[in-house]
Formats: C-alpha cells, structure tokens, sequence
C-alpha cells in the first residue's frame, strides 16, 4: 500500500505545507458559503451510506448556519455512530508516565521554560502503584502520555507497556495499551510496536502552518514537517493503528476540522485506510499558562458539538474520542454528536491516581474539566442507555488498520463490538461496580439482549454465563 514516497527521518529545515492546502481549505470554504439547504439535506441523505464525504462537502456542513438544518445533522450523526458501532462507549484512561520537555509550545503546562510545573517521571514502583490503583477501580485500557524528552525514548516506551502488561492485580489487567507521545522514526515506531502497541497518537495541534511556527518557537516540536508525517513512519513501521487530532482554540475551528479530513483523505491515498482515531480537544487553563486561560480561537458549547456531528458525519467508520477536558454537562450532550470513546475516572497529575498530591495540578500539562470517579460515569452511561465497554478483542483478534474497516466501514464492527461491550460490562458489574451501578448494569445488559435477534441472542447469553461463573476476558 505504500507507495513508495521516501519521508525523511530527519526534522524538516523547509516546512511546508505537505498534504494540508491552506489556500484549497480557504477557497473551499468561501466558495460554500450560505449553502442552499437541498444541497445540506443531499450530502446528509450521502453520509447515511458511510462513505467519507469530499472535502467540498464537508465544507458545505461547516458553513451551515441554519439552526433547524443544524439539528438534523446532529441527529444524523447520532444515527451513523449507532449503526456502525451500536450503543457502546469504549472507557479508558490516560496514565502520565513523564511531563519531561525541551520544547517551547507557548499554549502547553509541559513546555520547558514552564518553571512553576513541577518535573516528575514515574520509578517502577510508583508505575506499578498507578496501575495497581487502575486496576483495582476496573480499568481495562490505557493511554499513556509521555512529554517529549531524549529520556523517553523508543526503549524507554517500549519498557513502559512490557511493564504495563506484566502487571496483575487479582483480576484486574491491562489488555491494551495506545501511547500519546513525540513522533518517532520509523525505527524508533518499530521498537515501540515489537511491545505490542495499541494505538499511537500523534496530534498536529493545528493544522495551519503560520499559527502553528508562531506558537511552537523552538524544539523538536518546532517542525511542522516533520510532526504532519509523523504519523506515516508509523504506519511504514508496521504499526496499523493511528490517532490524529487537533487541539482547539489554536486557530478557527472550521480550519481545523478541513485539516483533520485532509489528514484523512492523505491516509486513504497513500496506504489505503484512515485513521483509526480522530481526537478533537480544546484548549484547557494549565499552570502558569496565559495563552490557555484565554485561547485566541475560543470555541463556544454549541459549536464543539457542530464540529462533533461533522467529524461524524464525514469520517463515519473513525473512532472518535472526547476527553475529560470537558465539563460532565457538555461531555453529555456530545455523546450524541457520534463520540465512540471516552475517558473515565482520569487523573492527569504524575503518580495521581494512587495518592492524593497538593501539588498535583503542578504536575499536570492541564487542568480536567470531568473528575468524577469511572464507577459514577459507568452509573450515568447505562442509566441513559449506553453500554459501558472495556472490549480490546479486535486488537488482539488482529482486526486491526485495513482488517477493521473492512467491518467498520459496511457496520458489520458492531456484531462485535455490541456483545464483547456486553461482556466487558458483565465483568466490571462482578469485579468492581457499586450496588446502584449493578443494578441499573443488569438492566441495561438484559434489554439489549431481547433486541437481538434470537440464535444471537442465546448465543452472548451462553458467554455471559461464563463471566457470571467468574471467567475472565470472554470475548469474540
């Protein structure tokens, strides 16, 4: 699938702007301007096929202003997340391993000339004291973040995720582990995914060249190149999964939105399937940090969820991941933009989730907007009709990259992922869930169980009995 286009290694001298055509996303989105609504509803009724729309069309959707058009296409988008992937919400957690830099980006608490944050890297035996404190709450899947520092190198990495899936705690486990961390070479990817990677995260920050040089000074960071094609060393590595994102409030919005489509569509050309992720944070206060107290493209509530609905709507088959940067109200509300993915239960400080700190927040690149421990976001989520998953069986089914679109893209990925849900809820409610959260669990579980059709039915039935009989990690 490659074809054969050498990208160097080294960090770009000469940024360019790559595959992001900043005056084709300018001219696109004047040309759509005042859309006529036919031409909203025709690109609507397309998505429903879940195919990725054009860039033109997703241009269309961002200039849409008309508030009744504007409902249908978050209604829209609610309908083409439930038939690709079901009710399920897949949970994970993002563990900081370091918040070690050399780079100057002026909008993050990590950033090197930073001196009120307090420099922190996990020993061994406060990783295992972080894990045993994840375990022990039920979860399953991590993140873990690095900041980007010569000490974290690929074999540092790598040793991290041995370290995270030797670990046991009674039942508890890590089954997969994704890595947010500085983009690598594709040598350096190949280390990391001989450890048994999930998903590798590289977010472009933004996607407009001048904004970003002004806002990333100096550093390794400091090469739009070279970060724009990080993220392709990883797929030449082997590494099948991987996460884009943009962080909001850097530059206009509908801007970002265009680079993360051009980022998809660069992938579909050039190895033949999209992303696996697409993230959308926006900027949060962080420690000594002006910028992030007061973004200069400040995105309202109303428009995060447009921008929500539209990745939805124009990447249909993508996982896409709302983080507890947002406040409980809103991270509600979006769930019915198409989120796929959330974390739960987050603590970002280093070594926080298995000891209260005062000085945590001066350990962290941000502040969290959702604190609410995993059990009270697993109590809402089936209490309003989600299913809460743990699953990570297409990852170590090898329904990874291409494999899984080839479920995801048709909808066939929520034969599985909605009885492998089921069955990851079924072993938090016996390992780790609260009495109220049991009881509304066992309700939730049941219903979607007399919706599917009967020989399906008996079938999840049967393996459900297993995790009732205390049988860890059934799955499809």
């Amino acid at each position: 699938m490659v074809n054969g286009v050498k990208i160097a290694n080294e960090l770009s001298k000469n940024d360019t702007e790559g595959f992001i055509p900043h005056q084709e996303i300018y001219d696109l989105l004047e040309k759509t301007k005042n859309p006529d609504p036919r031409e909203v509803r025709d690109i609507l009724a397309k998505t429903m096929e879940r195919e990725r729309l054009s860039t033109y069309e997703t241009a269309v959707l961002l200039n849409t202003e008309d508030p009744d058009l504007i409902e249908e296409m978050f209604q829209t988008a609610k309908k083409i997340k439930q038939q690709v992937y079901g009710n399920r919400i897949v949970l994970f957690a993002p563990l900081y391993v370091g918040n070690e830099c050399i780079n100057g980006c002026v909008y993050c608490g990590f950033r090197v000339e930073n001196k009120e944050l307090v420099r922190k890297t996990l020993t061994d035996e406060e990783l295992n004291n972080e894990l045993y404190a994840l375990t022990s709450r039920g979860h399953k899947r991590l993140i873990v973040v690095f900041g980007e520092h010569p000490m974290y190198s690929p074999e540092y990495i790598a040793g991290v995720i041995n370290k995270i899936y030797e670990f046991k705690n009674g039942p508890g486990e890590i089954r997969r582990v994704n890595v947010n961390a500085a983009p690598q070479t594709v040598e350096g990817y190949k280390t990391i995914k001989e450890a048994g990677i999930g998903t590798f995260q590289v977010f472009q920050e933004t996607y407009h060249l001048p904004t970003y040089k002004k806002l990333h000074p100096h550093g390794p960071k400091s090469s739009y190149t070279y970060r724009l094609y990080g993220l392709d060393r990883a797929v030449m590595a082997g590494i099948d999964d991987v996460g884009i994102g943009a962080l909001f409030g850097l530059y206009d919005w509908k801007f970002e939105v265009m680079g993360l489509m051009y980022h998809t569509k660069h992938f579909e050309e050039r190895f033949g399937v999209g992303p696996h992720t697409i993230s959308f944070p926006r900027m949060e206060p962080a420690v000594n940090t002006p910028i992030a107290e007061n973004p200069p493209y400040r995105v309202s509530d109303y428009d995060f969820k447009r921008l929500i609905a539209i990745i939805r709507l124009s990447v249909p088959y993508t996982g896409m991941i709302l983080t507890a940067r947002e406040a409980p109200e809103i991270r509600r509300e979006a769930l019915d933009m198409g989120v796929s993915q959330i974390d739960a239960g987050s603590s970002i400080g280093i070594g926080s989730y298995s000891e209260e700190d005062p000085e945590e927040v001066k350990k962290s690149q941000f502040i969290l907007g959702d604190t609410r421990p995993l059990d009270d976001v697993i109590y809402e989520l089936a209490s309003n009709g989600y299913i809460p998953s743990f699953c990570t069986s297409c990852y170590r089914a090898g329904r990874t990259g291409e494999h899984f679109m080839e479920y995801a893209i048709p909808g066939f990925v929520k034969n599985f992922c909605t009885p492998n849900a089921l069955l990851t809820f079924q072993e938090y409610l016996m390992d780790y869930a609260s009495p109220k959260t049991k009881e509304v669990g066992e309700t939730l579980i049941q219903r979607e169980l007399n919706e599917m059709p009967e020989g399906r039915r008996h079938m999840v039935e049967g393996l459900l009995e297993r995790v009732k009989n205390h049988e860890h990690d059934v799955r499809l």
